[in-house]
């Protein structure tokens, strides 16, 4: 049942990232890749606070089967590690290398800060 969970998570993550592309692309434009970073900021929030949330001890006690829907189906199909590195090498290809190494530079400093907050946000006696 653990991989029904994580197929439909996989899914709804899936969705959400396409409509939130969708929906910030009027804002951000195609010249940076704005959208794939705040995504994988959101998502390495979420799985930051809902890991330290339902650890052992922690303040929510949920089934094994729902963490994995939350943390591998919903995070590993909402965030875009796929979709920063295409990015990433398009922009090296158009001779960006500054913003190609921006792109490198924010999302792992913003997504390991997000992720950070959020473990400390669910940890428990917070």
């Amino acid at each position: 049942m653990t991989y029904a969970w994580v197929a439909l998570g996989s899914a709804l993550g899936g969705m959400a990232r396409y409509w939130l592309v969708l929906a910030t692309f009027p804002l951000f434009g195609p010249v940076f890749p704005w959208a794939t970073i705040l995504i994988n900021i959101l998502g390495s929030f979420v799985i930051g606070l809902f890991g330290a949330l339902t650890l052992d001890g922690g303040r929510l006690a949920v089934p094994g089967e729902i963490r994995a829907f939350v943390m591998v189906g919903l995070c590993g199909g909402f965030t875009t590690f796929s979709s920063f590195s295409l990015q990433t090498l398009d922009l090296i290809q158009e001779g960006r290398l500054a913003a190609a190494l921006a792109n490198i530079g924010v999302s792992v400093a913003l997504c390991l800060a997000a992720v950070a907050l959020g473990y400390w946000l669910g940890r428990p006696g917070y």
